[in-house]
């Protein structure tokens, strides 16, 4: 019924979407096989695609060739680049999406491509030959051969959705849970666990009164996350943001009894940052108030997504909790919000490629690594597509380090620390995270895509074009001078100091309170730069601004790969280490890290902490 496969994809979720195409893009004859090809790239939680450092994660995967900057893009309501309030490194792009839409465009971009092809069934368990992986077993018993496999299972694997004291088993609202897999795996030698996660209720937007709430405009610029040529949206949907109060947290806390996240149902842990309303409640007690926002689920429809309201307590007491809300008062309940367990592999069990250790050729991606998001499942399906294709062609697998990518930093962190919580990317996990800003992720990582290909040679070309953009604006920020007339008005303007004399321009971009923008009110100036893009001056900006902490996080990379070999005495005492926080005196005494290289990488381990070891250690 089938040929042979060189890579087959089990789940069709973000993982699995990014793994599928990238080995397809790179010639392999793939399979996606998923339970239901009715929601192939679903967006199971949240409308919406980025945000802080995710939204990084996906213009590295939009660099390297993957599909999911493209995806969202062309799906988004409504666009806004975060934290643009600080400094470059923490801007992260977000996109409001059209849920529909998303799936609609993941799934007819996957069908364009040659070599790839679809089957819907489960996966019921895998073809295993001497510690090597041949291929699946569907749950009819059909066998499907293959050189290598990626499960990219998500929620699915023994999953069980919680609504208060009930509770039955799905992957997801209103779909089936796969079995067999886990069991399975067990038996060859895999350590498993449980883990959690959920979502609010889905509500009715022409039940609401948004006057008493605020509004949040997307950004006028629409910048997006695709390098390239992407059709966005002429307007934009707004958000809003509305609080709990008193009264709501007193009706949730009549619901704790019947709650699964407190009477014992639940097993499995749940993400740390992302926590359900009743656990926040519980864990903030002297908070009296919670942002909501109220985010539209897509260009024609009526549901809005209550993010902030995610919830596992009974249907009743989330309806009840709701109408006090202010703008909820007459609020009417598409679906209650629900808690889910699944089955996850601490990914400590699999090699930096993500390769399992134990089955050769078998690679796992997104949650079931014990990850959150759909940003951190999409960079793990494409680099697990990747060196499918790389093993199978019996070359070297392609591994970003952590000063290449945030996707380096996620994949790193998993497979030398593990986790036992939902793990979630945050700029504060990346210690080069000036280097590995949002605007220079073509830079960094096109050509890793392009050489292997994947990133087609228009992408590259773009690249190369914007690279060169980006060397003439440092060429002309070094070489344009001015004069103290020409800019007294603007620095006058901007609370600045006044010239004493011709300078160069960098010199004034490179005050604090100043941008090259502002010096485009000078025609003589901003003449020179028509030819450029914003997007190249914009980044050339910032490599000058910067230049000083650019440079000492470069010298940084170099220090630290010369610490790998750095050993820590093995009985070393942290806790008489004084200058290190709480919580650096308890990961380390934890982990044991056997060098300094190995105490660097550790999440929550700053560069500062480095430094006090160093010392300590007598270097």
């Amino acid at each position: 019924m089938f040929e042979k496969y060189d890579v087959i994809v089990v789940g069709a979720g973000h993982a699995g979407c990014e793994a599928a195409a990238a080995a397809a893009n790179m010639g392999k004859i793939t399979l996606l096989v998923t339970m239901n090809m009715q929601v192939i790239g679903q967006m199971s939680c949240n409308p919406a695609m980025g945000g802080v450092a995710k939204g990084q994660i996906v213009r590295e995967i939009d660099a390297m060739g993957g599909l999911s900057g493209i995806v969202s893009d062309e799906s988004m309501i409504q666009f806004r680049m975060l934290n643009r309030s600080k400094g470059p490194a923490m801007w992260s792009p977000r996109t409001q999406n059209d849920r529909m839409l998303f799936a609609q465009k993941w799934r007819e971009k996957l069908e364009s491509i040659k070599n790839l092809d679809f089957y819907q069934e489960m996966v019921s368990s895998l073809i295993v030959d001497n510690n090597e992986v041949r291929g699946v077993v569907t749950q009819l018993g059909i066998s499907i051969y293959s050189e290598t496999v990626i499960l990219t299972n998500g929620t699915f694997l023994n999953g069980l959705i919680h609504i208060g004291e009930k509770n039955f088993g799905g992957g997801r609202i209103s779909e089936s849970k796969a079995t067999g897999l886990t069991e399975q795996l067990i038996s060859y030698g895999f350590e498993s666990g449980r883990m959690k996660t959920g979502t609010p209720p889905r509500v009715d937007s022409r039940s609401l009164d948004y006057s008493k709430m605020e509004e949040q405009k997307g950004d006028e610029d629409i910048v997006g996350f695709s390098y390239m040529s992407t059709s966005k949206p002429t307007i934009q949907r707004s958000c809003f943001i509305t609080y709990t109060n008193s009264k709501v947290h007193d009706i949730l806390r009549t619901g704790f009894s019947k709650s699964p996240m407190f009477n014992g149902s639940i097993e499995g842990v749940g993400p740390r940052y992302c926590p359900s309303i009743e656990d926040k409640i519980n864990r903030f007690a002297d908070k009296d108030r919670h942002q909501i926002f109220v985010e539209p689920e897509g260009w024609n429809t009526h549901e809005i997504y209550v993010n902030g309201f995610s919830t596992s307590l009974p249907e009743d007491i989330q309806y009840k909790a709701l109408k006090e809300i202010p703008g909820f008062e007459k609020v009417k309940m598409f679906r209650p919000g629900y808690a889910i367990e699944y089955d996850y592999f601490p990914p400590t069990q699999l090699q930096r490629s993500l390769e399992t250790k134990l089955i050769k050729g078998l690679f796992f991606a997104g949650q079931i690594n014990g990850t959150t998001g759909y940003e951190e499942a999409a960079g793990q399906g494409l680099m697990a597509g990747i060196n499918a294709c790389r093993l199978i062609d019996k070359e070297s697998p392609i591994i970003l380090n952590r000063d290449e990518a945030y996707i380096g930093v996620l994949i790193d962190d998993l497979v030398n620390k593990g986790t036992n919580e939902p793990y979630r990317m945050f700029t504060s996990r990346a210690e080069y995270r000036l280097l590995l800003r949002n605007d220079n992720a073509d830079i960094r990582l096109t050509s890793i895509g392009y050489n292997i290909g994947l990133a087609s040679e228009e992408r590259y070309q773009n690249m190369i074009q914007r690279k060169d953009q980006i060397n003439k604006s440092l060429e002309l920020i070094k070489t344009i001078s001015v004069t103290p007339k020409q800019v007294e008005d603007i620095l006058l303007t901007k609370g600045s100091s006044m010239l004493s004399q011709q300078v160069k321009i960098g010199a004034i971009i490179s005050r604090p309170e100043m941008s090259i923008w502002d010096l485009f009110q000078i025609n003589e100036i901003k003449n020179q730069f028509d030819s450029l893009s914003y997007e190249a001056i914009e980044t050339a900006e910032i490599e000058h601004k910067y230049a000083g902490f650019i440079q000492k996080e470069r010298e940084n990379v170099l220090k630290t790969k010369n610490l790998e070999n750095l050993k820590i005495p093995e009985k070393f005492d942290y806790n008489k280490i004084k200058n290190l926080s709480s919580e650096s005196r308890e990961k380390l005494n934890k982990l044991r890290p056997e060098t300094i290289g190995q105490a660097s990488r550790i999440s929550g381990i700053s560069p500062s902490d480095i430094s006090v070891l160093l010392i300590f250690i007598g270097r």
